[in-house]
Order: structure tokens, then sequence, then C-alpha cells
């Protein structure tokens, strides 16, 4: 329903910020990494938003990039996960952060964040494989491949069962201008031996 707001910043209380937007206030609830970069109060700030309307309240929040936004969005998604623990990912670790620990499956980065347990952590690695990274356009291990082949070969090798680590790898051992299907073929023996 309200996807963007653009106002004069009134009041900032974190993780709340008020927003003058023609006369009327927005509470807006932001992520610390959103909040960070803020301009000065009495100044005019754009926010994506997503709102939420929920049986007791309704909620708004706000987001600096589309990235973040999309970041939450996922986040809300998944199960036992609501919109004020998605808050604190963004606030603990951010958009990219996230990625690349998704990515590269690391669950001890994500037990690092405030009310994130293991069995969470787990949860999150499990549902968010894959969603990410298309999500925000690539981050962690996409973003270190050179090419589009290697891109192919990475997604052929993670489909086949390997994990992102040992597909990782394996790319590193092949030419820099190797095809897909030769590539695939290299890497699978280089992932047999």
């Amino acid at each position: 329903m309200i996807g963007k707001l653009t106002g004069n910043l009134i009041e900032k209380n974190p993780p709340e910020v008020l927003l003058d937007v023609h006369g009327v206030g927005y509470e807006v609830q932001v992520p610390m990494s959103t909040f960070y970069n803020l301009p000065g109060l009495g100044e005019k700030v754009s926010l994506l938003t997503h709102f939420i309307v929920r049986e007791d309240a309704q909620l708004l929040y706000g987001f600096a990039t589309p990235q973040e936004r999309q970041t939450f969005r996922e986040l809300i998604k998944v199960s036992g996960v609501g919109p004020r623990t998605a808050l604190s990912v963004l606030s603990g670790m951010g958009a990219d952060d996230l990625a690349q620990a998704v990515t590269l499956q690391e669950a001890g980065r994500l037990v690092k964040v405030p009310g994130i347990g293991k069995k969470t952590a787990e949860r999150l690695l499990l549902e968010l494989k894959g969603k990410l990274g298309d999500a925000i356009g690539g981050s962690g291990t996409a973003a270190q491949v050179k090419s589009d082949a290697q891109g192919d070969i990475l997604q052929a090798l993670v489909a086949l069962g390997y994990s992102d680590k040992e597909a990782t790898a394996s790319l590193k051992a092949l030419p820099a201008d190797v095809g897909v299907s030769e590539g695939i073929k290299l890497a699978l023996k280089g992932l047999t031996k």
C-alpha cells in the first residue's frame, strides 16, 4: 500500500524515525544500516517502505535501498522470523553480509545477531539459500565469479549437490576462458579426486 515516503525528518529515536510528509507524521522503523545514513533533523529524506497490517497494529518499515527492502521481505517469509527479527538481522549484519553468509552457509555469523539462535540461523540458511543472491543481484560467492560461464558452472555444480564452498574451490582450478560444458567436466573431475 505505502511503497515510498519522501518528507522531512522530524525525529530520530533508534530504530524509529518520524517523517513529516505534507503535514502527516509517519512513524517508520528502520534498520541501523539505514539509520546511520539518514540526514540531519529537518532535512528531506526518501525511504522505500514495507507496510504490515496486523490485527493489533499497522507497522511501517523503511529502507534506504531496494536491496535492503527486498532482503527484509525475504526474511519475513521465513517461518518463525517476524518483522522485528528481520530488522534485527539487517541491523546486525546488513544485506550484503547476510547474502554472503547464506551463500557460504555460515550459521556462525547469523548466531552473532541478537535474537538469532542456532535453530533460527539454520532455518534462515536453508530457506534463504538461492533467494538472496537473485534478489540482491548476487553477492558473496556470486560476486567473486569472473564470467557468466563460471557463474553457470557454479550453478550447475550446486544443482548437482556440491556445496558452495566446494564449487567455488573447483572454479579456481579452471582456466579463465573455459566454456560451460568443458568447465563442468573439469570441475567434476577435480571434485571426484
